[in-house]
């Protein structure tokens, strides 16, 4: 039976083709992390974006780290996604 998170890290590997051991690697190295330190949001934002093999503008750089910091970021799949793509 497959679980919740693999079939989220399931959707994200085909959206992104990202290998689910990276993401996984990634939310292990997020669990824990001060999402309310500005320098912490921007390496995780920096480690997907290289993950991913995209560019993220400055720009929307910040709109993240705003959003995040003053927990601002919807939790379910299709807003985070929207997010990210807008």
């Amino acid at each position: 039976m497959m679980s919740y998170n693999d079939s989220i890290f399931d959707h994200i590997q085909k959206k992104a083709n990202v290998n689910q051991e990276d993401l996984q690697d990634l939310a292990n190295s997020a669990e824990g992390a001060n999402f309310q330190d500005e320098e912490t949001v921007r390496q995780l934002i920096y480690d997907v974006a290289q993950m991913a093999g995209v560019h993220v503008s400055r720009e929307k750089e910040e709109q993240l780290v705003h959003s995040i910091t003053n927990n601002q970021i919807p939790l379910d799949f299709a807003s985070l996604s929207n997010l990210f793509r807008e």
